[in-house]
C-alpha cells in the first residue's frame, strides 16, 4: 500500500535539479515537494478530497505536473485534457467525469468557464503565465503537507481515449498502475541520477505525463522542459541532454534539419520513440544520420508500457521488442480468444500490474475489454521465436479485400521503402467486386511527384496482388493528432467513395 508520490520518494534528492524550465530558472527536487505541497493544501482549501477528479484543461505549463503530484499526495484523481479540445467535447468531459475543480487556461476563463457552469462544476480556476487565480491561492498556502495513505488500486488518474469510434471513454489508473510502468522503465532503460532527458512531449497525454515524468522523478533525473516541440530549441537544447523521448513525427523533422547530425549527439545515450508506428525507414535514416538506433516501445492509454525493444541487445526496426519484465502479452483469436502460436498474427492481449482497472462509469464496455483476465488491445500483431512483437494495425483497420486479410502496416512498410514516399497511410474503402479496396494515401519525398503508376509497378513483387493499393492519393500533409497518429478514421471517411461507392 503506497502513494504514487511516496514511491517516487522525492526527498532522496533535495538540492539536484529535476526541471530546467524555459526562463532559465530551475526547479530543484526540493522546490517541487515543497510546491507539491502547496498545491496539494489547495485542493484541500477548496474542498477537494480523496477520490475527486480534478480536470485541467491548459497549455503545458510546468505548474500542470505539480498539480498533478498535488493530487497524488491529496489522494484526488487527476484528468488532463487536450487543450486543443473544443467547448463541445469539453462539455461532454466535464459532464462524464464530475470533477470537483477544474483549471483552465487564463485566456480561455471566460468560454470556459461558460462550458463548466453548464455542465454543473462548482469550482473553476485559472492557471496563465502570471500563474492566474490557482496560482495565487497556491501562493497563499504552507509548503508542507502529510501524504495520504492509499492502496495501490487507489485511482490517481483518468486519462480519456481518442474516441475514434464512439464516445470517449476514460480509462482509470491507480496508484499501482503507475507506480509498476515507473519502476519498470527505469531499470529496462537504465535511467539514473546522471541522465537529463529533453522533455518536449505534451502532458496531457501518457507518454509525457506518466512515462516521461515518473521515470525521471523514479530515477532522481532531470528535466529540460519545453513547452513544445519546436525543432530549433530542441536542436539548441541536444548539447545538455542525455536521453530524448518523442514521437516520429519529431523524428522525422529532426532528419529533414540539416543541423540535425551526428555530432551534435554523440554525446547522447538514449532516444526512445512511441505513441505512433516508427517506419523502418525512419528508424534507418536516423541510424545512418546519428550512429543511434532509436528505441521503440509500445503501449496504451489503458496500460501504460507493455514491451520495449532492449537497452542492451538489438533494437529491430519495425518491432516493438519483448514484453517488458512483468508484463504478459499474448496474441490471440480475435474471435474465440484462442492463443495462437509464434508467427501468427491476432489480437494482442495484455495482462500485468500496468493493466487498468476499467472505463469511468462504463462497466459494460470494460467487462466487453477483457478476456479471462486478459486486456483485449484493439491492436492485430505477432510475436516471433525471439519474444519480439510486431504491431500489424488496428482491429478496425483490417482491410478484407476479396476474402483476403491486408494489414495495412505490411503495405505501408513497403511504401515506405520507395524513396519517392516520405509517408504513407493505407486504409481500404468500399469496393464493388472485393468488398474492401486498398487505397494507399501518400506524402511524397518530393514536392509534385504524383505517379502512382510509377509506385504500383515498384511493390508489384513485394506484395500480393490483393494487398497492393488499387487507388494513390496524393496529399501534401498527412494528418495526425497531437501525438503525431495518423487519424485514419478521418482519412476512411474521406476517401470512402474511392471505388464509386
Amino acid at each position: 500500500m503506497a502513494n504514487l508520490f511516496d514511491t517516487l520518494d522525492l526527498s532522496r534528492h533535495g538540492a539536484r535539479v529535476f526541471a530546467q524550465l524555459p526562463d532559465g530558472a530551475a526547479a530543484t527536487y526540493a522546490d517541487v515537494a515543497a510546491a507539491s505541497a502547496r498545491h496539494a493544501q489547495a485542493l484541500r482549501a477548496c474542498g477537494v478530497g480523496p477520490g475527486d477528479r480534478v480536470a485541467v484543461q491548459c497549455e503545458k505549463r510546468f505548474e500542470m505536473l505539480l498539480l498533478y503530484l498535488g493530487c497524488l499526495r491529496a489522494g484526488a484523481v487527476f484528468l488532463p485534457l487536450n487543450p486543443a479540445y473544443p467547448a463541445g467535447e469539453l462539455d461532454y468531459f466535464l459532464r462524464d467525469a464530475e470533477p470537483a475543480l477544474f483549471v483552465c487556461e487564463a485566456a480561455r476563463a471566460e468560454d470556459s468557464r461558460g462550458v463548466a457552469a453548464a455542465a454543473g462544476v462548482a469550482r473553476v480556476e485559472t492557471l496563465g503565465d502570471d500563474g492566474g487565480s490557482w496560482g495565487a491561492l497556491v501562493a497563499t498556502m504552507a509548503p508542507d503537507f502529510e501524504t495520504l495513505d492509499v492502496p495501490d488500486n487507489a485511482m490517481a488518474a483518468i486519462l480519456y481515449t481518442s474516441g475514434t469510434t464512439g464516445r470517449s471513454k476514460g480509462a482509470m489508473l491507480s496508484h499501482g498502475n503507475l507506480a509498476s510502468n515507473a519502476l519498470t522503465l527505469r531499470e529496462a532503460w537504465a535511467f539514473s541520477a546522471d541522465d537529463v532527458l529533453l522533455h518536449a512531449l505534451p502532458i496531457f497525454h501518457t507518454h509525457g505525463l506518466f512515462v516521461a515524468t515518473n521515470v525521471v522523478l523514479a530515477a532522481g533525473a532531470s528535466m529540460i522542459f519545453q513547452p513544445q516541440f519546436a525543432v530549433n530549441a530542441v536542436l539548441a537544447a541536444l548539447p545538455q541532454a542525455s536521453v530524448m523521448m518523442g514521437v516520429p513525427t519529431y523524428y522525422i523533422r529532426l532528419l529533414d534539419t540539416p543541423a540535425f547530425e551526428r555530432r551534435l549527439v554523440q554525446h547522447m545515450r538514449l532516444f526512445v520513440s512511441g505513441s505512433a508506428p516508427l517506419s523502418a525507414e525512419v528508424h534507418r535514416a536516423f541510424s545512418a544520420r546519428t550512429g543511434h538506433a532509436i528505441l521503440e516501445r509500445y503501449g496504451m492509454t489503458e496500460t501504460g508500457m507493455n514491451t520495449s525493444n532492449p537497452y542492451d541487445g538489438e533494437r529491430i526496426a519495425g518491432t516493438v521488442g519483448p514484453a517488458l519484465p512483468g508484463v504478459s502479452i499474448r496474441i490471440a483469436d480475435p474471435v474465440t480468444g484462442a492463443a495462437l502460436p509464434a508467427g501468427e498474427v491476432g489480437m494482442i492481449e495484455i495482462a500485468g500490474p500496468n493493466v487498468f482497472g476499467g472505463y469511468w462509469r462504463m462497466p459494460e464496455k470494460t467487462a466487453a475489454e477483457f478476456r479471462g483476465g486478459w486486456f483485449v488491445s484493439g491492436d492485430l500483431g505477432m510475436i516471433d521465436a525471439r519474444g519480439y512483437v510486431s504491431i500489424v494495425g488496428r482491429g478496425k483497420d483490417l482491410i478484407i479485400c476479396g476474402g483476403f486479410n491486408v494489414y495495412p502496416a505490411e503495405v505501408e512498410a513497403a511504401l515506405d521503402e520507395l524513396p519517392q514516399v516520405k509517408e504513407s497511410a493505407v486504409i481500404g474503402a468500399p469496393h464493388p467486386d472485393l468488398g474492401e479496396g486498398v487505397v494507399a494515401i501518400i506524402v511524397a519525398a518530393e514536392l509534385g511527384f504524383d505517379d502512382g503508376a510509377a509506385l504500383q509497378a515498384a511493390i508489384a513483387d513485394r506484395l500480393a496482388r490483393f494487398k497492393q493499393p488499387r487507388r494513390f492519393v496524393f496529399l501534401d500533409e498527412m494528418p495526425k493528432n497531437a501525438m503525431g497518429k495518423v487519424q485514419k478514421a478521418g482519412l476512411r471517411a474521406r476517401f470512402a467513395g474511392s471505388f464509386g461507392g
